[in-house]
C-alpha cells in the first residue's frame, strides 16, 4: 500500500467518525447503523495499523 492509500484510509476513518457522531446526536439514533459504522471504522484502523507495521518492517530491511 502506498502513502496515498493510507491517506485515503485516514480520511475514510474520519468520515465514519463524523457519521457516528451525527447519528448519535439524533433524537432516536439508529443503534444498528452506529454499530455497523463502528465495525467499519475498526476495520479501517486495523488496515492502517497493518500498513504501518508492514511499512516499518520494509524500512528496517532497507536500512
Amino acid at each position: 500500500m502506498t502513502d496515498r492509500y493510507l491517506d485515503y484510509l485516514s480520511c475514510e476513518h474520519a468520515r465514519l467518525e463524523n457519521e457516528i457522531r451525527l447519528e448519535s446526536k439524533r433524537p432516536k439514533p439508529d443503534e444498528v447503523l452506529i454499530a455497523r459504522l463502528k465495525k467499519l471504522k475498526l476495520a479501517l484502523k486495523d488496515q492502517m495499523r497493518s500498513w504501518a507495521s508492514d511499512h516499518a518492517s520494509s524500512d528496517r530491511l532497507t536500512a
